[in-house]
């Protein structure tokens, strides 16, 4: 839950709205706030970072739900996977 500075939560479609302000004064495609979530699990998975380190950022209550939400997003991880038993076999 997000508030004020006096204790007062914020309108539930504050966030959203101050968001699509700021996308619109940068110039930036309109995108929703929580698709920020999804491109920070996307990015970080992409970059090799342990899937339940990623569950734990995003909040997922279990390994699971984000591997069945993100694993289709980054293929390249089975192939990265194999690539790396490869190399520690062939040395």
């Amino acid at each position: 839950m997000c508030c004020w500075d006096n204790g007062e939560p914020f309108k539930p479609d504050y966030i959203t709205h101050a968001f699509k302000k700021i996308l619109a004064k940068l110039e930036l495609p309109n995108v929703r706030f929580h698709d920020l979530r999804h491109t920070h699990a996307t990015l970080l998975l992409e970059q090799g970072v342990h899937p339940e380190v990623v569950q734990e950022r995003i909040g997922h209550s279990s390994i699971t739900i984000t591997l069945d939400t993100y694993s289709h997003l980054v293929p390249n991880l089975q192939q990265e996977a194999a690539q790396k038993i490869d190399d520690m076999l062939s040395k």
